[in-house]
C-alpha cells in the first residue's frame, strides 16, 4: 500500500520508524512546519522531520491543511492509506482522500480521555491502567469506530513521562497490527471488524493550561502528588514559594513521593533539615520533595537544592 503518515513530535517516530522497518511504503510525511525554539529564536525540526529527513522521505509542512497547493500534492500521492499519530485535526477533504481510509493511534482507550492530553489526565485522575487505541477517522474529533485497542498498566509512581514512553512503544505496534489487518482485508477482500465507541464511558482530556499546573495545597495529598507526576517532566507542576520576608518565586516540582498522616501543620508549611529533605504539608499527609527547579536555575535533586538555598522558620508554599 501507499501510505501518508502524519505526526509532528517523538510520540509519533517509533510508529513511523516501525512501518519503514518492516518495509511498508510510505510516499509522503506530512508533519508542522518549522519552528523558531530557544534563546537564539532558531528555526527547529519536529522529530518526525528529522527522522523523515534522514531516511530519505518525502515531507509535507502546509501551515494551512486546506491550502489548495497541499491538497493538490497531497492528491498526487495517490495515498491508499493514511496514519495519524500525534498531529493536528484534519479537514474532511484530507481524511476522507484515501479510498481505504485515515486510521488515527490515540492514547487512550477510547472513548476514555478523548482530546489532547490523554497521558497527562489518566495519571491526574489517579487511573491504574490506560492504554492506546486505533480508530478510524470521521468529523468529531476522536469519535471514530474503534479497530484495536491495547491495554497498558499505570504503575503507582509512573511519570508522564514514563507512561508517554511505554504508551510509545505499545502504539507503534498496535499502528502495525492496524496497517497489516486492513492491508489483509483489502487482499482478501474482506471486512475489517470495527467497535462503536460507548458514549456512556466518554470522558475527556483537554489541553492543559498553566492554571491546571498550578498545586493547590489545601488538596488531598494523594491528589497533589497525582498532580505533579502526571505533568513530569512536562508542562511540570509548581508552586511558589514564601519565604520569611514575603518574597515569592517560582518552582516546579518533578518528583515527589507522599505520606498519609494527620497533622496539625499549616497547610503549604514545610519541614526540612536544610540538608537531604524537604516536605510540604497538605490535607492528610505530606509531600516528600525529590526533584526540583528553582525559578531561573536548572533541574536538580533536593539534595542540590538545599545546599544553596536555606528554608528558614516559617516559609511556605502558597
Amino acid at each position: 500500500m501507499r501510505i501518508v503518515f502524519l505526526g509532528t513530535p517523538e510520540f509519533a517516530v517509533a510508529s513511523l520508524d516501525t512501518l519503514i522497518k518492516n518495509k511498508y511504503d510510505i510516499v509522503a510525511v506530512v508533519t508542522s512546519p518549522d519552528k523558531p525554539a530557544g534563546r537564539g529564536q532558531q528555526l527547529q525540526q519536529s522529530a518526525v522531520k528529522k527522522y523523515a529527513v534522514a531516511n530519505n522521505l518525502k515531507v509535507l509542512q502546509p501551515f494551512n491543511l486546506k491550502d489548495a497547493v497541499f491538497i493538490e500534492e497531497l492528491r498526487a500521492l495517490r495515498a491508499e492509506l493514511q496514519i495519524v499519530v500525534a498531529f493536528r485535526m484534519l479537514p474532511e477533504i484530507v481524511w476522507n482522500m484515501p479510498k481505504s481510509g485515515t486510521y488515527n493511534l490515540h492514547a487512550s482507550l477510547l472513548p476514555k480521555y478523548r482530546g489532547a492530553a490523554p497521558i497527562n489526565w489518566a495519571i491526574i485522575n489517579g487511573e491504574k491502567e490506560t492504554g492506546v487505541t486505533t480508530f478510524k477517522l470521521k468529523q468529531e474529533i476522536d469519535t471514530g469506530n474503534v479497530l484495536f485497542q491495547e491495554r497498558v498498566e499505570i504503575g503507582d509512581t509512573y511519570t508522564a513521562g514514563e507512561l508517554h514512553d511505554a504508551l510509545m512503544k505499545t502504539g507503534a505496534e498496535l499502528v502495525l497490527k492496524t496497517v497489516r489487518e486492513i492491508e489483509n482485508s483489502i487482499l482478501h477482500k474482506t471486512n475489517l471488524n470495527f467497535v462503536s465507541q460507548n458514549q456512556k464511558d466518554v470522558s475527556h482530556a483537554p489541553k492543559i493550561f498553566k492554571d491546571t499546573c498550578k498545586i493547590n495545597w489545601n488538596n488531598h495529598v494523594v491528589k497533589i502528588y497525582n498532580l505533579i507526576r502526571g505533568l513530569s517532566p512536562y508542562p511540570s507542576a509548581f508552586t511558589q514559594f514564601k519565604d520569611e520576608k514575603g518574597s515569592l518565586c517560582v518552582i516546579k516540582i518533578f518528583n515527589t513521593t507522599y505520606e498519609l498522616c494527620e497533622h496539625k501543620k499549616k497547610i503549604g508549611s514545610i519541614d526540612s533539615n536544610n540538608k537531604n529533605y524537604l516536605k510540604i504539608y497538605c490535607e492528610a499527609g505530606a509531600i516528600e520533595v525529590i526533584e526540583l527547579q528553582l525559578q531561573g536555575k536548572r533541574r536538580m535533586p533536593i539534595t542540590e537544592f538545599l545546599k544553596g538555598f536555606k528554608i528558614n522558620a516559617g516559609a511556605e508554599f502558597i
